[in-house]
């Protein structure tokens, strides 16, 4: 299967991985560090795309992307992503699929462009109320420092060396994919090359410290004004009053979103892609976003 698909965004390469038909497209906004997100999250679209077209979008310094040429602040992203789909010829509107520090840009981008947006489904999105607390909890000097020893740890594991097999489980492997059927024997072999190349690219780093900022803008653009199905992890984050489960009934509550809580971690896409495809599709249906079929 060829994922490559680059369109040229403000002098950087980015990759539009798209599969599936329909007037919607469902736009995968990945988790920051997720270093192959067409592949990451195929569990879960692949099981969408018989239904509608999805797009995977590999943000600069992922998947088949080149480096950034701008800083990882949420607007930049943003109007990368819209710059991209326009340029790969795929239109709004658009439900944004959104996992983890996603979640930012899919507030800013619903809420700033509404117009764009029918709807967004949260793959156990980070909220934006989240990174304001985390901002708040964990001083910055303690949390930029947190990141940079992340950073110098991801270079090391980057050679693929005796600290890498350590780590496997909880860096290559951290969804399973990689000892999973989901993924042909090729497909893991690519997933792997792309770990390796990708998992110490600054951009990791640089979105991780911009959390609190990036969080904010988010918030401030208001509660989220489009309909809104999520499913929510018990993750747990060290150095945090506020949990993430409660963070995130608490924002579906605000905003009258559709939730749905799971055990199976932050990664649940890979745990339970059926039961979510068909619990997203279903919402997509019941809000008259995608047709009885």
């Amino acid at each position: 299967m060829k994922y490559e698909n680059k369109v040229k965004v403000q002098g950087c390469d980015i990759n539009v991985y798209t599969e599936g038909s329909g007037a919607v497209t469902v736009v995968f906004i990945a988790g920051n560090g997720v270093t192959a997100p067409a592949l990451e999250y195929k569990p879960l679209y692949s099981r969408m795309a018989a239904h509608c077209r999805i797009a995977v979008i590999d943000r600069p310094g992922s998947g088949f992307s080149s480096d950034k040429t701008s800083d990882r602040k949420v607007e930049n992203m943003v109007e990368e992503d819209r710059e991209a789909l326009r340029l790969a010829g795929i239109e709004p509107p658009y439900v944004l699929a959104a996992h983890s520090l996603g979640g930012f840009e899919a507030v800013w981008w619903a809420n700033t462009y509404p117009g764009e947006v029918s709807a967004v489904l949260g793959v156990d999105m980070g909220v934006p109320e989240y990174g304001i607390e985390q901002g708040k909890d964990i001083p910055d000097g303690k949390r930029i420092a947190m990141v940079r020893r992340q950073a110098k740890l991801m270079k090391i594991i980057a050679k693929d060396g005796l600290l890498a097999k350590l780590f496997r489980n909880s860096g290559e492997n951290s969804s399973g994919l990689l000892t999973g059927s989901e993924l042909s024997e090729e497909e893991k072999k690519l997933y792997r090359e792309l770990f390796y190349k990708n998992i110490a690219r600054p951009e990791t780093s640089e979105q991780a410290e911009l959390i609190p900022e990036n969080a904010g803008k988010a918030h401030d653009t208001g509660n989220l004004g489009c309909r809104c199905c999520m499913y929510i992890s018990d993750m747990k984050v060290p150095g945090m009053k506020t949990t993430w489960r409660q963070a995130g009934i608490t924002f579906a509550e605000r905003c009258g979103a559709e939730y749905h809580l799971s055990d199976k971690g932050h990664m649940m896409y890979t745990k339970i892609p059926g039961e979510m495809a068909e619990t997203f599709l279903n919402f997509l249906r019941t809000q008259g976003i995608l047709g009885s079929e």
